[in-house]
């Protein structure tokens, strides 16, 4: 009997009720909620892989999964099952069959990451929820100076949360492909794009360029944070909820 073909999942999910995406025993995790509702629809135990471990309060537009199923469900049935069977803080926007081959981690040739930041006196609730409110206005021009010294291959150990260093091969050696920073008014966006990323480097990115522009650092200290991974004080780090997964890239691209 043919096992019916491996089936990938884009999701998006509001980090805050979270311990992250990794199943754990005794935490709410996206992980954990997403392979409880496979198993409500499928009636058995079905285990999901997905492109990364998002951190506790970290959200996701973009999330990648894939799993296997016990049994063939149409991609569209499956979207509307599964639902109606997760909470109302984790949708899955779109199921597709994939080839035997597509690892939604392993298989992974980026990401990309959006850190919220903003300043003033307040946020509307639904803004609060995934934008960071800062109090000093940021200057933007100094911001983008420094955010240059990050594009490209470097050692980011500076940006990695302490106990988090890079394992395997690279270390803590990562490319960083863009770095983008799009604001009005008084809100700012940092668009990260990567090979990979260490946990924590998006949040400390975003936490050093934060320090760059309220004018508390110069930009030759990110820059020293780039190119001497011991540079002290090591880059601040981000709240979580400011910062989104929004898109993983694959080669051919996921659909």
């Amino acid at each position: 009997m043919n096992r019916p073909p491996r089936i990938a999942l884009r999701l998006a999910y509001l980090g805050g009720g979270f311990a992250g995406w990794q199943r754990q025993p005794d935490a709410r995790t996206v992980q954990g909620e997403l392979e409880r509702a496979l198993g409500e629809v499928y009636r058995q135990p079905v285990r999901a892989v997905g492109a990364g471990r998002t951190d506790a309060g970290v959200h996701a537009a973009g999330q990648v999964a894939h799993l296997d199923p016990p049994l063939a469900i149409p991609p569209r049935g499956l979207t509307l099952a599964l639902n109606g069977a997760l909470p109302p803080d984790v949708r899955v926007l779109r199921a597709w069959r994939a080839g035997p081959s597509f690892h939604a981690r392993s298989g992974a040739a980026g990401k990309r990451y959006r850190y919220r930041l903003a300043w003033g006196p307040a946020l509307p609730p639904w803004e609060a929820m995934r934008r960071t409110l800062v109090p000093y206005a940021l200057d933007r021009a100094s911001m983008t100076a420094a955010a240059r010294a990050a594009v490209g291959e470097h050692d980011f150990g500076a940006f990695a949360l302490s106990g988090h260093a890079g394992r395997g091969r690279r270390g803590t050696v990562r490319t960083v492909t863009s770095l983008r920073l799009l604001g009005r008014g008084a809100t700012l966006d940092i668009v990260v794009e990567g090979d990979g990323f260490l946990r924590g480097m998006v949040r400390r990115i975003a936490g050093a360029l934060a320090e760059v522009g309220r004018g508390a650092r110069p930009a030759a200290w990110f820059a020293a944070l780039v190119t001497d991974p011991a540079t002290r004080p090591p880059a601040p780090t981000a709240p979580a909820h400011g910062l989104t997964l929004e898109r993983v890239f694959y080669r051919p691209p996921a659909r």
